[in-house]
């Protein structure tokens, strides 16, 4: 079959989007991961867009790539490089479209609710707290946004039945026959459209590689074909066979995921990575293994929940809560560390002043327990660092250590009213202040072991 038959697929496609692209003037909007589907998607948008006379190209298009601030550092500099082209490439050629990046709302970041609130890291099968907060959120409001601009809004999907059996049922589980686009199940104003779902596996990468793996805007797919390379093969293996002297043959499916994933027991996708010679990625792999072993260690964790509220398994053990704030300080020193020896930007500057305060709220008396951890590591200040002074100096915090234990009571309790105090000094009405002393002192964890005593007496 010549390379004429095996494309008509795709003519058929650039065919079909010219048709939906001048029938109105919403904008599209492309969810943009870099991997081989979306970035298959955005080479067709691109195709059919320069087919048009540039006084037609009247529809803006928005390619949008989500970065969760906790990306595979190799796949995350390749999706920047991508979106930086694709702008490039829509001003010169007047193309109409727009290539975004965006990111989770810093205080919902990974590192802001792991280390700044004690967040457990997820696991399997239901504590998946992560993709809403960095993908679903971030995507939803950047949507919105259009949408209030332009009124309604047209999503293309790169998704394709052949990828899987589950995503082929979830796909044609929202098809209407006989309509292209499909009112969006939970977007008000927004519709789906799916050009891609009947093209089989074998057909994309073949597709991507054509001209010499060039796509229309500059990026080179042989690239992002080895970052493939090793992946499992899953259902198929491509026509293609091989590509150049590597012989390696072409990937199925594949996930690159967050380089800090705790769902999954051993992380095949940053493994491959490092199996095929991006050695630099090993030390994140070892940090992420260590991150997966503390989430069950009692002295990381704390034994009551955020709200205070203790609970005890059926053999007697406390459930854990969050990681404690001395848990929360060793996480932080070692991704530091793991950022200073590594050479990758893994927390930001951003993230690291919203833990400063946080740590500020949950105990911290000296204020400067995460500005002198970063010093340690790094020999510099933080540029808020000369305005961070302690609520109390050491001495007088060992003193009420001191008398906290002499007098049974939890130095926690105490730290926490004095923050509290604190945080409420300037407040005119005492009843405010009245309410959140009550509301601290009435916490089920400093009575817990008094109640359970008393119960037993009962009994």
């Amino acid at each position: 079959m010549s390379a004429q038959d095996r494309f008509q697929t795709f003519e058929d496609i650039i065919q079909e989007m010219t048709f939906v692209y001048k029938h109105d003037n919403r904008p599209w909007l492309i969810g943009y991961s870099g991997g081989k589907d979306s970035s298959m998607l955005v080479s067709l948008v691109v195709e059919t867009v320069m087919r048009l006379p540039e006084s037609e190209r009247n529809k803006k298009i928005f390619i949008v790539t989500s970065d969760t601030g906790v990306e595979n550092p190799i796949v995350k500099k390749y999706m920047h490089y991508s979106s930086q082209k694709i702008n490039e490439f829509s001003r010169k050629s007047n193309a109409n479209i727009v290539a975004d990046i965006i990111y989770p709302d810093v205080a919902q970041s990974f590192w802001s609710l792991v280390i700044g609130l004690g967040y457990p890291t997820p696991e399997p099968p239901g504590f998946r707290w992560c993709t809403e907060r960095l993908k679903i959120l971030p995507m939803n409001r950047y949507t919105n946004s259009i949408i209030e601009q332009y009124g309604e809004i047209v999503l293309l999907l790169g998704v394709r039945k052949a990828e899987s059996q589950t995503r082929r049922r979830s796909i044609t589980a929202r098809e209407i026959e006989g309509k292209l686009l499909i009112p969006h199940s939970d977007i008000p104003k927004a519709y789906v459209y799916n050009p891609l779902t009947e093209i089989e596996n074998d057909l994309v990468w073949e597709y991507l590689l054509r001209n010499d793996g060039i796509s229309q805007w500059g990026v080179d797919m042989k690239y992002l074909f080895s970052l493939y390379q090793g992946e499992d093969l899953g259902e198929e293996q491509s026509v293609i066979g091989q590509i150049d002297k590597d012989k390696v043959p072409v990937t199925g499916n594949s996930r690159f995921g967050c380089w800090c994933c705790t769902i999954v027991k051993v992380d095949k996708s940053l493994q491959r990575f490092i199996d095929n010679g991006s050695k630099e990625l090993e030390p994140l792999r070892d940090f992420r293994d260590w991150l997966v072993s503390i989430r069950q260690n009692p002295e990381f964790r704390d034994n009551k929940r955020r709200n205070g509220k203790v609970y005890q398994k059926a053999n007697g053990e406390y459930g854990f809560g969050p990681f404690k704030l001395s848990a929360r300080q060793e996480i932080l020193r070692r991704l530091l560390i793991l950022q200073r020896d590594s050479g990758f930007e893994l927390i930001t500057n951003d993230e690291l002043k919203v833990i400063d305060s946080l740590w500020d709220s949950e105990g911290d008396l000296t204020r400067r327990l995460l500005v002198n951890t970063y010093y340690e590591v790094f020999g510099v200040r933080l540029p808020w660092d000369e305005y961070k002074e302690p609520l109390y100096d050491l001495e007088i915090i060992e003193e009420l250590k001191k008398s906290a234990e002499e007098s049974d009571i939890p130095f926690e309790l105490i730290t926490k009213l004095i923050v509290m105090i604190n945080a409420n000094k300037y407040v005119a009405k005492s009843a405010g202040l009245k309410k959140e002393f009550d509301k601290l002192l009435n916490q089920e964890w400093i009575h817990y072991e008094s109640i359970r005593e008393g119960l037993k007496d009962e009994n």
